[in-house]
């Protein structure tokens, strides 16, 4: 099967995420403006580059969900659409929070998304990048959020779920931004994203602030432990994937997984931008671009995700 990808595949769409479900590649990101929730859905990958977006719901002009809308997923879950994102009350920063809409429509690009509200995790704090997976009939979420008590913008989180906008449990802790690479500019663990290969759970994060910095690092469990116990995962002392100077490709991260139109290639999406020196405040540089490359699985089972690659075709 010969499939190519153009890079950048969608150009100013940060935080990428894509879905496939029933024969359809569905993406959302965010916007630019950070105002609304977009979707697109395509039978092919390339075929996102071109789908006409469709916006699924807007910000509130005031109070809760009224700024800064970022990063939301999509998630197929218990027949119903889940559409996970963070919202802040204000223009600062740190006063995001996570929020789920619903819609039981088949095509989400037609439906009318239900507000579920905010997600209680237990703290009343900056908190955001929730993504959502299932095992052996648990639906898990993972998401990112700050804790006063430890130094940092953002650790990463794990809950089981009693329904897509209630937890089920109280948080575990997974990481914090301990590494120098996790802490350049900003200590952060945030976007995580989770794929399950070879007998394990790996949940990829993003870390250090917006700029040439920003990297992926990397979690893993054996399926068959407690996934609720801390001892269970490893963390990686190293990133996973950088910059590259020579690529020109800078700041790579906040990715999701999906897989190609084979039905086997594991594919990386992922945003980054195509130089390194920005003007003004990094998180409103629109220039994160929505990209896309496979990966590959060594010896051992572990992920090996290269280098960012350069613009330009990419064939299969």
């Amino acid at each position: 099967m010969h499939i190519q990808y153009d890079n950048p595949l969608i150009r100013q769409r940060a935080d990428p995420f894509i879905y496939l479900h029933d024969g359809y590649y569905y993406f959302t990101a965010s916007v630019p403006a950070y105002d609304l929730i977009e979707l697109r859905r395509a039978k092919t990958i390339q075929g996102l580059r071109e789908a006409a977006p469709v916006s699924i719901w807007k910000r509130h002009t005031e109070g809760e969900m009224s700024c800064l809308i970022w990063a939301p997923e999509i998630h197929f879950i218990d027949g119903q659409w889940v559409v996970y994102f963070a919202a802040g009350h204000t223009e600062e920063v740190l006063d995001h929070r996570i929020y789920v809409l619903t819609c039981d429509t088949a095509n989400p690009l037609e439906g009318v998304f239900v507000e579920r509200g905010r997600i209680d995790t237990g703290n009343d704090a900056f908190a955001l990048d929730a993504t959502a997976f299932s095992h052996d009939g648990v639906q898990y979420l993972v998401w990112g959020q700050q804790d006063a008590a430890i130094e940092g913008h953002s650790n990463i989180y794990l809950a089981k779920m009693k329904n897509p906008w209630t937890l089920g449990c109280s948080p575990v802790m997974l990481s914090i931004p301990k590494y120098s690479w996790e802490r350049r500019g900003f200590a952060v663990n945030e976007g995580p994203a989770v794929i399950k290969r070879n007998g394990r759970v790996f949940i990829t994060y993003s870390a250090s602030g917006v700029d040439r910095n920003y990297c992926m690092g990397l979690l893993w469990a054996d399926l068959s432990a407690d996934l609720l116990n801390v001892c269970s995962w490893k963390k990686s002392d190293q990133p996973v994937f950088v910059t590259s100077d020579e690529n020109r490709q800078y700041g790579p991260g906040h990715n999701s997984f999906t897989v190609a139109e084979d039905g086997k290639t594991d594919l990386l999406v992922y945003h980054a931008r195509e130089y390194e020196t920005i003007e003004g405040d990094p998180l409103y540089d629109p220039n994160r671009h929505t990209r896309i490359q496979p990966f590959y699985w060594d010896a051992c089972g572990m992920p090996v995700f290269g280098v960012p690659a350069a613009n330009g075709p990419l064939i299969l």
